[in-house]
């Protein structure tokens, strides 16, 4: 998967210029490189809308508490990103400026508006999944072998270490759109409001909740059970027990948010997925979360980013022999057992 720099034997040493053949190579690979971490980013955001049962957000089986969106819409919006992933990918390849970064993002908004009617259902996923998919680029083409693949905290030190500054700068403007969007979200507003960090804040630091909470968790359970259903549940409901997330303030106010963070340290203080009884624990924390209006969509967005830095990168605590499960994607309804 992973393409190597040029090597020094194919550099002319008087010109030191690379050829022109070996030029067209490189661009080949970068794009070969760049194809298979858009589809990770896809598969991602398949695999957490394909996820049941989850509180109060969309899935295969029921739209959540969502009256204006169902998988139908989340499917036109992933595949409508595709493009977009691999886009971001080749100019994180290039170390590009934050500036192009953000500017493919909101085209990336535009197209996903398209695509749904209006229906913003995966804004925050496309700045956290595109800076993620940026890093990739970047820490692939650095790769000092070709076997090699990005663990978590190379992909989470090459972030900060070529646009680290610049989100921090973002960050702490107020008052500005989302980072990737032209406008102001209802997270930001609602950050703004209750002092809650968001988007910007969480890039700023390099996603310490996707590579401190949800990958260190959704590894954790793979290890115990190698049942990606239970790796993603435990996974979501840490991320929604440690995290501000905007959406649940946006609709709940500190009083739904403290009460969702409730819930889902209830169920993981239970045993999580390891209790007997967990999936209907799950789901009825999802059709109290539905009676509520309230919908977790940021930890949503943190789930499917934990998942595409355990796909795209080599764990170092996975042994050759373990295979991490990808779902095909497809709109069938089937429940898990």
């Amino acid at each position: 998967m992973i393409f190597n720099h040029t090597p020094h034997f194919l550099i002319n040493k008087k010109t030191k210029q690379v050829p022109a053949h070996e030029r067209m190579v490189a661009r080949t690979g970068a794009h070969i490189v760049a194809r298979q971490i858009a589809v990770c980013a896809v598969r991602s955001l398949y695999e957490e809308l394909v996820l049941y049962p989850k509180p109060g957000l969309v899935s295969l089986r029921d739209n959540g508490s969502h009256r204006d969106m169902n998988a139908t819409t989340f499917m036109r919006s992933l595949f409508s990103l595709r493009h977009y992933f691999k886009s971001i990918t080749l100019a994180g390849w290039r170390t590009a400026p934050f500036a192009e970064l953000k500017q493919l993002g909101m085209q990336a908004e535009h197209t996903m508006l398209l695509a749904t009617g209006g229906v913003n259902t995966h804004r925050g996923a496309i700045f956290v999944l595109g800076m993620l998919c940026a890093a990739a680029g970047a820490c692939l083409r650095q790769q000092a072998t070709p076997s090699a693949t990005p663990s978590p905290a190379q992909l989470r030190a090459t972030l900060r270490h070529h646009w680290g500054a610049a989100l921090l700068h973002h960050a702490g403007e107020i008052g500005v759109q989302h980072p990737f969007s032209h406008t102001l979200s209802h997270g930001q507003q609602v950050a703004q409001l209750f002092a809650a960090s968001g988007a910007r804040e969480e890039g700023a630091l390099g996603f310490p909740t996707v590579f401190e909470i949800g990958v260190p968790r959704w590894l954790a359970t793979w290890h115990r059970t190698h049942d990606w259903q239970r790796a993603q549940i435990d996974c979501l409901f840490a991320l929604m027990a440690n995290m501000s997330d905007t959406n649940v303030l946006h609709r709940g106010g500190v009083a739904g948010a403290a009460w969702v963070k409730a819930q889902a340290q209830a169920f993981l203080e239970a045993g999580g997925t390891a209790a007997p009884d967990w999936y209907g624990k799950a789901e009825q924390i999802h059709h109290a979360c539905v009676e509520r209006y309230l919908s977790p969509g940021g930890a949503a967005d943190l789930l499917a980013a934990s998942r595409f830095v355990i796909t795209v990168g080599a764990v170092a605590s996975l042994s050759e022999h373990e295979k991490l499960p990808i779902k095909r994607m497809s709109l069938k309804n089937r429940r898990a057992s």
